[in-house]
């Protein structure tokens, strides 16, 4: 028996900053308009030949960095993304090429912002398998370029963003039964796929497409659709949400993030909220928030950490992990 610990955690961001009144120059809004609805202050935005595999990488190796680690190590790459470098091959294929990389596996994963947990489940399942040893799961995005620019309900809640963990295998013995990877919570339901999309891709239009959403729709189904899949982990190892350490949610809206904290009871204190400087990174956001709060010492190895995310499909999960080595 085998189990996957989480053992390195890395961030980027692009250097360009975007705040709320920068945008409003171009924009029909305001700060104030932004700020109220979302929570979000400033966004970062990638330069023009900064592509979704230099963010991918650049987080990468901040990672292998925090596993004291070399990617020659790694055997196994996971790339959450809903921006490719192109429509084949997988970014992820280009990620392991820079790092130098010339055995095992690499493919990317297509969950939008739920996309880095349902990434995190695979490689966990992979290493759980025997099929890999040591696992790179990347979310990595750029978002921006899918926004239509005058559709003022949509551009200003997105930025481009990557982050990365590094899974390791152990043995599944009680010495390390309350380190890693515990549980993953998928799921998915296409009849919703209409409230949030991209309106084009090469089968259906031969062009990219820009992202449609109602945003009412999406707000009403996340709270409640998190809520369920976060008490479906905590009733799956008898805990309450006074177990954990941490929740670090996709960081979507500053108000789904809200009222889905009001509506579990949990202290604020003990969410991690990085929306108003990041925007929403899609899959990136929940590893970026991850890395961020390690960085500053907030959140340490050893701790219990509940990760949750959904984005269209509509699909969305959870994940427990407590962090770091025995």
């Amino acid at each position: 028996m085998r189990k996957s610990l989480l053992v390195g955690q890395g961030a980027y961001l692009p250097e360009r900053i975007v705040t709320n009144a920068e945008l409003a120059k171009s924009v029909d809004t305001t700060d104030d308009w932004i700020v109220q609805r979302t929570g979000i202050y400033q966004r970062h935005i990638a330069a023009d030949g900064e592509l979704t595999s230099d963010l991918a990488i650049a987080a990468a190796e901040k990672a292998l960095v925090s596993a004291g680690l070399e990617a020659s190590d790694i055997d196994l790459i996971v790339l959450a993304t809903t921006t490719p470098d192109d429509t084949f091959p997988a970014t992820a294929t280009k990620v392991q090429a820079t790092l130098g990389i010339t055995h095992g596996a690499a493919f990317d994963v297509q969950a939008v912002c739920a996309g880095f947990v349902y990434s995190l489940a695979i490689a966990d399942n992979f290493i759980k398998a025997g099929q890999a040893q040591r696992a790179l799961v990347i979310g990595a995005e750029t978002f921006t370029r899918l926004l239509d620019w005058q559709d003022r309900t949509t551009c200003v809640l997105f930025g481009d963003g990557a982050g990365a963990v590094i899974l390791e295998a152990t043995d599944a013995s009680d010495a390390n039964a309350a380190y890693g990877v515990l549980s993953t919570h998928l799921h998915s339901d296409g009849r919703f796929r209409d409230i949030l999309f991209v309106d084009g891709g090469p089968s259906a239009t031969k062009t990219v497409g820009q992202v449609r959403m109602n945003g009412k729709e999406v707000f009403r189904h996340a709270v409640g659709k998190l809520a369920n899949v976060i008490d479906e982990t905590l009733t799956t190892h008898a805990l309450g949400v006074d177990d954990i350490d941490w929740l670090i949610p996709h960081q979507a809206n500053r108000r789904i993030i809200d009222n889905l904290t009001a509506k579990l009871g949990l202290p604020v204190e003990r969410v991690v909220c990085a929306i108003e400087r990041h925007a929403n990174t899609s899959a990136a956001s929940v590893p970026l928030a991850l890395a961020e709060s390690m960085a500053s010492g907030d959140i340490k190895s050893g701790d219990l950490v509940l990760f949750e995310a959904i984005g269209g499909g509509l699909s969305w999960g959870a994940g427990l992990v407590r962090l770091g080595r025995p």
